[in-house]
C-alpha cells in the first residue's frame, strides 16, 4: 500500500444501521403515513413546518441515544494513524449521514454533506448553531433572536454542502472508498466513477452490491463492523 497517500472514504447509511438508526428508506420509506420525501423537502417545510419540525425532533432524539459501533471505531483508527504509517498521507471521510457517530467514534476529518441533526440553521442570520432539543415549537436563534430555525440537513432538491473541498479531495485521492452506500443518491453516487476517471483505485464494503457497485474495483461484502475493521487492520499492517 506504499502507493497510497490519499484516501477518500464515502459513508452511507449501511455503516450506523448496526448501530440501531434506520436506514433512510427502511420500512417501506414510511413515517406515519407520509413518504420521508414528503418530510424532506423545502416544500414540505413550506406546507407543513410542524410536521416537517416533529419528525426532525423525534431523530434528533433518537440518535443521540446510540453509539459508534466496531466500523465508526476502525476509521477513526485510520484516521489517527494513517499519517504516521504514511508521512504526508491523508484520510477525509466523507459522510451522507446526519449523526454523529463519526465524530463520537474518534474521527477528526469528517465532512457531512447532507448536514447534522444535531445543528439548527437560521435562515434568517444564516448562522448555523449545535443544537440537541426540539425545534418543533420555535425557539429563537441564540444568535439573532428570530424564530426561524430549522434542520441543518439537505433536504431534497437541496444543494449538498462542502462539494468544493469534496471534489479537491477527490482529485488529491489515490483510493476511493465507499462504504454500507445504496449508490442511489446523486452526486455522492458519482463519486465513484469521478474518482477512477482521476486514477483512483476504488473499494466497495457493502452488505450487499450498490447500484454502482459495477464502478468498483473491488468489493466485500458484508457487516460493516466486520468488514470495516478488516479493511482498516490491513491498511494499517501492510
Amino acid at each position: 500500500m506504499s502507493h497510497i497517500r490519499n484516501i477518500v472514504i464515502l459513508t452511507g447509511a449501511g455503516i450506523s444501521a448496526e448501530s440501531g438508526i434506520d436506514t433512510f428508506r427502511g420500512g417501506g420509506g414510511l413515517w406515519e403515513q407520509h413518504r420521508v420525501e414528503d418530510v424532506a423537502t423545502p416544500e414540505a417545510f413550506a406546507r407543513d413546518p410542524d410536521l416537517v419540525q416533529r419528525f426532525y425532533d423525534m431523530r434528533r432524539e433518537a440518535i443521540q441515544t446510540k453509539q459508534p459501533n466496531a466500523a465508526h471505531h476502525a476509521l477513526a483508527r485510520l484516521d489517527r494513524e494513517w499519517a504516521k504509517k504514511v508521512p504526508g498521507g491523508g484520510v477525509l471521510i466523507v459522510t451522507q449521514n446526519v449523526d454523529d457517530l463519526h465524530e463520537r467514534g474518534g474521527a477528526l476529518n469528517v465532512v457531512h454533506m447532507h448536514g447534522e441533526h444535531l445543528n439548527a440553521w437560521c435562515t434568517a442570520c444564516d448562522v448555523r448553531h449545535r443544537w440537541t432539543g426540539p425545534l418543533r415549537d420555535g425557539p429563537p436563534c441564540p444568535g439573532c433572536g428570530a424564530q426561524a430555525l430549522r434542520p441543518d440537513v439537505v433536504w431534497f432538491g437541496e444543494v449538498p454542502y462542502h462539494m468544493d473541498a469534496i471534489g479537491e479531495a477527490l482529485r488529491e485521492a489515490d483510493l476511493f472508498v465507499s462504504i454500507g452506500t445504496s449508490g442511489a443518491v446523486y452526486p455522492a453516487a458519482g463519486f465513484v466513477r469521478a474518482a477512477r476517471d482521476l486514477g483512483a483505485r476504488t473499494l466497495e464494503l457493502n452488505l450487499e452490491r450498490s447500484q454502482g457497485s459495477a464502478w468498483f474495483e473491488e468489493t466485500r461484502l458484508g457487516a460493516a463492523s466486520e468488514v470495516v475493521p478488516a479493511w482498516v487492520e490491513e491498511m494499517l499492517s501492510g
